[in-house]
């Protein structure tokens, strides 16, 4: 492999010759050798920093014009769009566990920058420094990142999913309007219920979830950019607050705004940890919904079997012709590890120290995972199950008229205490609530006939 020579204020350092960092990269990646291939600083951050770093550009350029010029800004716009297309993914390898500020990131991102904006230009047009954190901080531009690349994750990607899987479920419910059903509470028998309305349970605890979601949302707009090292703006010019983030509203149709408070914002990660809380609430309600199904599907002879879902791959490497519920196993994983991120994100905002949280990569990269994969789950599980989903009418209608919890039908003509007598008699000997409730004097057939009609029941 060939080399060439960088330097920075330690010294020099040998760099490949065919990649865009320097040294403070080439630094960190001999320095940070964990979890490396694996798990590298999200792309999502890469992404975040190329828009960041285009909108600073852009706000330099009208505050500082005279160090900004107008070469420097097009061969840096030029480079940063390279990064937000993903061109230059191989230029970003960096680890998650590195500094806890991110700024071997924020250089990763500098020098690569600089560097393809001088291969644009043809000469050495921009330092990694001096132009492209021109204005900026690590300290302000990491927590700008993870704002930017949280709101995209969530407006994006988790919210279209939800909606996908909202629409399975509105259809579902029109097409089984009319199936009654058993209730179940506690995994026992319960008062009837209509198939579409159990479904209808599902849609609205994940458009409740979108609800909050966009609630949530709402504070990550505020962006850290401006107040550079402690949040006081040192060697930020005047007005570049808001100017940089009205840029990267304009980049990316997001409605950035600056923090108010940029003491707060560098130090406090509320807003993350708030709107990983929404995403933690989806992944519950996705648990749910996916214990439901299964639960329901479960069988195909020995368990309630009161739905089919599609059968997508052999499920045993020894019993022939067994299938799984493979994908409502595959969304309880991802809940699973989506609340263990959580738990991490929760523990490390609550490092903050002085004027800087230093947990900032571990948080980023436990919320986008669980942005990435609740995503992925719920796109997965709506095309491979749930659009898929019916009802057997027949087990249902067997189960329903099978229910000892049938019996509430008759509090008002009998009583509490004399309904639940009927029922233990009807489960004891084996014999029907009719038949049960005649035995013991409380009804005639022919009244009980009368009011006895389960699917009206709900």
């Amino acid at each position: 492999m060939e080399y060439r020579t960088e330097h920075d204020s330690m010294g020099e350092v040998q760099v490949p010759a065919d990649r865009l960092w320097a040294a403070q990269t080439e630094r960190s990646h001999e320095n940070f050798k964990i979890g490396v291939g694996i798990e590298t600083m999200p792309r999502e951050i890469t992404h975040a920093f190329g828009i960041l770093k285009k909108a600073a550009a852009m706000a330099n350029a009208e505050l500082k014009p005279q160090k900004m010029t107008a070469e420097k800004l097009e061969a840096i716009k030029a480079a940063c769009d390279e990064v937000i297309s993903g061109s230059l993914n191989d230029h970003f390898p960096l680890v998650v566990w590195q500094t806890g500020s991110g700024t071997q990131s924020n250089m990763n991102a500098n020098e690569v920058i600089a560097n393809r904006a001088n291969q644009i230009a043809g000469k050495k047009l921009c330092h990694p420094n001096d132009d492209i954190n021109m204005s900026q901080s690590s300290n302000d531009t990491f927590p700008t990142a993870m704002h930017i690349s949280a709101v995209l994750a969530i407006e994006n990607q988790l919210l279209p999913a939800i909606e996908e899987l909202v629409e399975t479920f509105k259809r579902l419910e029109k097409e089984n309007e009319g199936i009654v059903k058993s209730g179940r509470t506690h995994l026992q028998d319960a008062t009837p219920i209509k198939f579409s309305q159990e479904i209808s349970g599902w849609r609205a605890s994940l458009e409740r979830d979108s609800e909050l979601l966009k609630m949530a949302v709402l504070p990550l707009h505020e962006l850290a950019l401006g107040g550079t090292a402690v949040g006081t703006g040192l060697n930020a010019p005047e007005g570049f607050s808001e100017l940089v983030a009205k840029k990267a509203a304009e980049l990316t149709g997001k409605p950035f705004v600056t923090a108010q408070n940029k003491f707060h914002a560098l130090t406090s990660k509320d807003e993350i940890v708030f709107a990983h809380g929404a995403i933690k609430a989806t992944a519950a309600d996705m648990l749910k919904i996916a214990n439901d199904v299964r639960w329901l599907a479960s069988g195909p002879r020995d368990g309630l079997g009161e739905i089919h879902i599609p059968e997508n791959e052999p499920g045993s490497s020894i019993m022939p012709g067994k299938v799984n519920p493979t994908q409502c196993e595959q969304v309880t994983m991802v809940a699973v590890q989506v609340m263990g991120n959580d738990a991490a994100i929760g523990f490390a905002a609550s490092q903050g120290n002085f004027e800087l949280n230093v947990f900032m990569p571990v948080t980023i990269y436990n919320f986008l995972q669980s942005a990435r994969l609740l995503s992925e789950s719920i796109r997965s599980f709506n095309k491979n199950c749930a659009v898929g989903i019916t009802a057997n009418k027949e087990k249902m209608y067997h189960n329903l008229h099978n229910s000892l919890m049938l019996v509430t039908a008759l509090n008002p003509y009998i009583g509490y205490e004399n309904a639940a007598k009927t029922a233990k008699k009807a489960f004891h000997d084996n014999i029907s609530l009719k038949e049960a409730c005649v035995a013991l004097g409380f009804l005639t057939e022919e009244k009980f006939d009368e009011v006895f009609h389960p699917e009206q029941m709900v």
